[in-house]
C-alpha cells in the first residue's frame, strides 16, 4: 500500500464524490457516474485514473462498457493504521469515565 497515493486520491472532493457514488451503487459506467457530476467525461476519467492508481477503484470491461467498482481495502488499511489506534484510547477513556460516574 502506498499511503501517499491513497491520501492524494482522497484529498480531492470530486474523487471522494466518485467513491461515494460507487459506494451507493457499485459497478457503474462512466456515463452513470458523470450523470451525477458537473464535469466532462474526460475530467471524470482523469479522476478515476487517480483512484485506480491508488487501488481505490477497479474496473472491468463488459463489451464496450467499462464498469467501475470501489475497493475498500486501502481505506480499511488507512483506518487501521491512522484512525483505529487513536479511537481505542478514546473509547477506553469514555468507558472508564462511565464506570466512574456510575460508581462502579
Amino acid at each position: 500500500m502506498d499511503a501517499d497515493d491513497i491520501f492524494k486520491a482522497l484529498s480531492d472532493p470530486t474523487r471522494r464524490k466518485l467513491l461515494d457514488l460507487l459506494f451507493e451503487k457499485n459497478g457503474q459506467s462512466l456515463g452513470e457516474l458523470c450523470a451525477n457530476l458537473d464535469m466532462a467525461r474526460q475530467s471524470a476519467t482523469q479522476h478515476l485514473g487517480i483512484l485506480e492508481a491508488a487501488n481505490l477503484v477497479t474496473s472491468v470491461r463488459r463489451g464496450r462498457e467499462k464498469l467501475h467498482f470501489i475497493n475498500p481495502v486501502p481505506i480499511h488499511e488507512v483506518y487501521e493504521r491512522w484512525v483505529r489506534k487513536f479511537e481505542v484510547q478514546r473509547l477506553s477513556l469514555l468507558h472508564d469515565l462511565k464506570k466512574e460516574l456510575e460508581g462502579e
